[in-house]
């Protein structure tokens, strides 16, 4: 027993012992290092985050207020709607359903949002505030009616400076392989 255990060593050690490709792939699938999240009201930046995280091969985290947006709540034209008081006070941090839990396995980290009034709706801030994003690539991207996503990236890196915050992208009307093609862009 001992000359075949033996025997079973050196081989071992002679030939060395590596997983098959295929072991190798697995194992990568199951250490995935990027995180989509997300804040959609409507479901139109959920459609997209859904979306991105097939194309990056990411996990993906909806980031949802205590309390539910109503139309009532997303009326812009309402100066005493919900959202209008929110995003009028920059100091409101809407509460979260639940805390997010440790990001500590990503070190990429997308956080998509509709543009309100120019930048994230401040839903988007109570969720950096209490996630520790420190030491990650985070990345925005947004959809929009018709805001540009470069005044909410900017404004997102002067509340947070301490984080590696990359250029933003606007995503409407995305395709997988524009997706695709983005994080490959993002990769190099």
């Amino acid at each position: 027993m001992k000359k075949i255990l033996f025997a079973l060593l050196a081989t071992i050690a002679l030939f060395g012992c590596k997983p098959s490709a295929s072991t190798q792939s697995e194992a990568y699938e199951d250490q995935k290092t990027t995180l989509v999240t997300y804040f959609s009201a409507t479901g139109t930046t959920e459609a997209v985050a859904q979306l991105l995280a097939q194309a990056a091969n990411a996990d993906l985290l909806e980031i949802e207020p205590a309390e539910a947006y109503t139309d009532a709540d997303l009326n812009w034209r309402d100066s005493l709607s919900r959202s209008s008081v929110e995003m009028r006070d920059p100091a409101s941090r809407p509460e979260l359903k639940a805390a997010p839990e440790s990001l500590q396995q990503y070190d990429t980290v997308f956080i998509g949002f509709p543009i309100w009034w120019g930048v994230a709706p401040h839903v988007v801030n109570s969720f950096i505030e209490a996630a520790d994003l420190q030491g990650k690539t985070v990345i925005p991207f947004a959809t929009s009616g018709g805001s540009m996503i470069d005044p909410a990236t900017e404004a997102l890196r002067a509340a947070y400076p301490a984080l590696n915050i990359a250029d933003g992208r606007l995503l409407n009307d995305i395709t997988f392989e524009d997706l695709s093609a983005w994080i490959e862009e993002l990769s190099e």
